[in-house]
């Protein structure tokens, strides 16, 4: 398997930001969680009598429940793929295309540090979705 030459500086560069990266998605979540499931069981279960809230706010509640379940699994994604590119970057193969094994470019590397695929890898998989 081929290896990306990538400078010191530049890998320094990269795993500083992905690891910013990480510590604000982290946070995220922790704000996500504590507006979604810091509120008590009643709330949580909709029961609107004691809250005095219209059928279409419990509506509107539920909705933002969901809507913060989903970006919290979104933001869980993400912190998997930087812990992946994380490691990649601590056993040498940090710029390498997971499926074909070559050289992911760099400015696309650069752009999204914890991309896995190359362009025409990514492509491909984007089509036979």
């Amino acid at each position: 398997m081929p290896k990306v030459t990538w400078s010191e500086k530049e890998l320094k560069a990269i795993r500083d930001g992905l690891q910013e990266e990480r510590a604000r998605l982290e946070a995220q979540i922790a704000v996500i969680q504590e507006s979604t499931f810091g509120m008590d069981q009643s709330e949580y279960a909709g029961d609107v009598s004691n809250y005095g809230e219209e059928t279409a706010d419990a509506g509107t509640s539920t909705f933002e429940r969901e809507r913060d379940l989903s970006l919290e699994n979104n933001i869980r994604d993400i912190l998997g793929k930087i812990a992946r590119a994380i490691g990649r970057l601590d056993d040498g193969t940090f710029g390498v295309c997971e499926r074909c094994g070559k050289p992911i470019e760099k400015a696309r590397v650069k752009a999204l540090p914890y991309v896995e695929l190359c362009i025409k890898d990514a492509q491909a998989e984007s089509r036979q979705r």
